[in-house]
């Protein structure tokens, strides 16, 4: 019997107790909140506070606090991914034909125009076939005059006439052939570029399709990257995009999409995109590895001050004062910049949500507004942490 009165006066002083430290502490509603009995003793705390005349805390008043409105903004959608650089134009130059190599322009490489000539294989045979068809088309040339004039005369059949026609243009196309065979000894630049290093020395021989050198137009980048299939439809040509060398420390470097590839790939299901970097100062390569950023705007939501957001063991939540009373609201974060986060709930742009003095508050308590937060900056765009 005694240890039941012990039981019974035990709880009596225990609930005592918690009555006072509900009354009195400011920071216990936040705390029943979180440990999930605020509902259960929400009603007792409601009904003391209407006998009392809605004095808040107990005999404290309303709660003073200072609130700010809600904005609204666009969720950023960021796509980042690892391309590789490429020229913008690169060609392998190989040898035609076989032979020996006479002239070589370049030692270590360097800038080219277009048409440069860049190596010289031995063209005796060739320099003297062309001299022998120049020979050629000057006596067939001859001939189709000399003939022309007789027929004037009458003394030339049409047989003979179409006989030297015939022979002049077998002439001419055989200096075109023997020209043809003589460019042929030579490598050329067929574009404007950069050439790599030359491991071919006068005196090598050479087959028909070695390869002599690489030619490259860096004048601008490529980068060939993927991004996952829920981007099809918001990536096109022409659109900004980030890019920063892996392997260069500095700032990313701005760029545009040059093309869009059509085809989805099945195993990885992403797009095959493909960025253009302006290249003016000449410090990329191809074959760099790249960090690709796209950015693309999202839905339109609510937008709240970072220090009213809270937190529970059922999630984030934010207290919104509406008619006077505090009203808890839970959120579901969707984006945090540096000076706001984006929420969805019940909220809309223009509602008052409390950003100082959370820590006294309960649903329904009274609040006297002591003043309003000033309008943090907008975070920028390149600053928004996508959840």
């Amino acid at each position: 019997m005694r240890i039941l009165k012990q039981i019974v006066l035990s709880a009596l002083v225990l609930a005592a107790t918690l009555w006072l430290w509900v009354a009195y502490v400011p920071s216990a509603a936040a705390f029943l909140d979180r440990v999930g009995v605020a509902d259960v003793l929400g009603l007792e705390i409601a009904e003391a506070e209407a006998s009392e005349g809605g004095r808040g805390f107990g005999p404290r008043g309303p709660a003073q606090v200072v609130v700010a409105d809600v904005t609204e903004g666009a969720v950023n959608d960021r796509v980042e991914a690892i391309g590789d650089g490429r020229a913008l134009r690169s060609a392998t130059l190989r040898a035609e034909v076989g032979g020996e190599v006479v002239e070589v322009a370049l030692d270590i490489g360097g800038y080219v125009e277009a048409g440069t000539v860049i190596l010289r294989l031995d063209d005796e045979a060739e320099r003297i076939a062309l001299e022998r068809a120049r020979l050629m088309l000057d006596d067939a040339q001859d001939d189709a005059e000399r003939v022309g004039r007789l027929q004037d005369t009458g003394s030339v059949t049409g047989v003979r006439l179409r006989e030297a026609r015939l022979a002049l243009r077998t002439a001419e196309l055989g200096l075109r052939e023997a020209e043809y065979e003589l460019e042929r000894r030579r490598i050329r630049a067929p574009f404007a570029g950069w050439v790599g290093l030359i491991d071919v020395a006068i005196g090598d021989r050479l087959s028909a399709s070695d390869e002599v050198a690489t030619l490259t137009d860096r004048s601008d980048i490529l980068i060939d990257f993927r991004v996952p299939e829920r981007a099809v439809g918001l990536v096109e040509p022409g659109m900004p995009l980030e890019a920063r060398p892996l392997g260069i420390s500095g700032p990313s470097i701005p760029g545009e999409v040059h093309a869009v590839d059509n085809v989805i790939d099945r195993a990885s299901r992403t797009l095959r995109v493909q960025g253009r970097l302006d290249n003016d100062d000449d410090r990329l390569r191809a074959g760099m590895a790249f960090a690709v950023a796209l950015r693309f705007p999202g839905e339109t939501m609510a937008a709240v001050d970072p220090l009213a957001v809270q937190w529970a063991a059922e999630g984030s939540y934010v207290w919104a004062v509406r008619d006077g009373a505090a009203q808890r609201v839970a959120v579901t974060i969707r984006q945090r910049d540096a000076g706001r986060v984006l929420v969805e709930g019940e909220l809309t742009p223009g509602d008052t949500v409390v950003v100082e003095g959370v820590q006294s508050l309960r649903p329904g308590a009274e609040v006297d507004v002591a003043g309003r937060a000033q309008a943090r900056a907008a975070a920028s765009s390149g600053g928004a942490d996508p959840l």
